[in-house]
């Protein structure tokens, strides 16, 4: 199977620029895993780092959850990983992690933040929850713009990784 990606208009509306971004972003790192063995999921870069092509999955789904669901909609969901006695879980964890399991709840938690964007009326609408640092709301296009830069981050450290795995490289 191979990822599709996709890029926005070039004159697209600022909404379905913006959404096409964060869809593109979130097939690119799908686009780095596609191919690899659990084993080379789950491989570490260079120590002391945790960071695995796994571990960035997990931590993206967490990310998409924490945003859309529970400062966006205001939803009481508990953390998908077990953050009690780790709280970098998601990428410590990789190693007893299922990864089939992982990448259907990445999958999962991408649909829902699709969801909550579609049912919010315009990019101006505001967080249920607030910013623990200045007590303001949220706008969605603030959430939407930090998603982008956060898989755009994340998706560098992806693509060094990949190509550590298996000399894969590749522009976006």
């Amino acid at each position: 199977m191979t990822t599709e990606r996709s890029r926005p208009g070039l004159q697209a509306g600022e909404r379905d620029m913006l959404t096409g971004w964060l869809d593109f972003h979130r097939e690119v790192l799908l686009w780095k895993c596609e191919g690899l063995t659990d084993e080379q999921l789950k491989r570490r870069s260079v120590p002391p780092s945790a960071l695995s092509l796994l571990g960035l999955v997990r931590h993206m789904a967490e990310v998409e959850r924490g945003w859309f669901r529970a400062v966006l909609l205001g939803e009481d969901v508990p953390d998908i990983y077990d953050r009690r006695d780790d709280s970098d879980v998601d990428f410590n964890g990789v190693d007893a992690a299922d990864t089939a399991a992982d990448f259907a709840t990445f999958k999962a938690e991408c649909d829902a933040a699709r969801m909550a964007v579609a049912q919010a009326q315009d990019l101006d609408v505001l967080s249920v929850e607030a910013s623990q640092r200045t007590g303001e709301k949220y706008s969605l296009r603030w959430i939407l713009t930090h998603m982008i830069e956060e898989y755009a981050r994340h998706n560098g450290h992806a693509d060094m990784l990949r190509e550590s795995i298996d000399g894969s490289a590749g522009d976006y």
